[in-house]
């Protein structure tokens, strides 16, 4: 529906969902907004509730059955990627629950959710097969975002659910470079898993190893 029909509910449906009034929003998606009207930046809706932390606001735009859940912003993000790096976890499970897309192309919502270290989150993700090893478009998967800028425990989750420690990006890096560049106070302990899991890897599979030596 265009803009100009609605001259000022523009304005409204965007402040409503920003200040997360919910009542107001589903007025007007009562009176026949459309819920995937993006704003001036092309974010659709959904989208700004969950950066506006505006749960009510998500909510009530989720259950409207025309929402489209794996829209995205301009920078390839869709709500479950926000939701991810966010730990809203109660939007997150109703994004899975209504049919969102776990392991798009690309970054996905478990590289978002590996980059902050929300255990929980990653979790969700995973029993929900979001693909371990998945490979941003330079190659780098959610194990290198954890070593680098998550947490030992993100890393040891990851690596405990099988993702593999030997792949490398693009560039040529593996997990254990990311965690050499690591700023967390406990960054020894993520090198610790990775090496660990490295040597187990290579053990199990020195046929098919790749090219990621144990260095310090």
């Amino acid at each position: 529906m265009a803009i100009t029909v609605w001259a000022g509910s523009y304005e409204d449906f965007f402040t409503a969902i920003r200040l997360d009034r919910s009542k107001t929003l589903q007025e007007l998606l009562d009176r026949g907004f459309d819920p995937n009207t993006v704003d001036e930046k092309g974010v659709p809706a959904l989208m700004v509730a969950i950066q506006s932390k505006a749960k009510s606001s998500a909510i009530s735009l989720m259950q409207t059955g025309s929402i489209k859940l794996n829209a995205t912003n301009p920078n390839d993000e869709n709500a479950l990627m926000l939701a991810a790096i966010n730990n809203e976890l109660e939007i997150a499970q109703l994004l899975i629950q209504k049919g969102a897309e776990v392991h798009k192309r690309g970054w996905t919502p478990l590289h978002y959710a590996a980059t902050k270290g929300h255990i929980q989150m990653m979790r969700l993700l995973m029993e929900n097969d979001a693909y371990l090893d998945a490979e941003s478009p330079n190659g780098t998967t959610p194990l290198m975002m954890a070593a680098q800028y998550g947490t030992p425990a993100a890393v040891k989750l990851l690596l405990e659910e099988g993702a593999d420690p030997r792949i490398e990006n693009k560039l040529g890096f593996p997990a254990l470079e990311f965690a050499n560049h690591s700023l967390h106070p406990d960054a020894q302990d993520a090198k610790d898993y990775i090496k660990a899991f490295l040597h187990s890897w290579n053990q199990k599979y020195p046929a098919t190893q790749l090219n990621s030596p144990v260095s310090e």
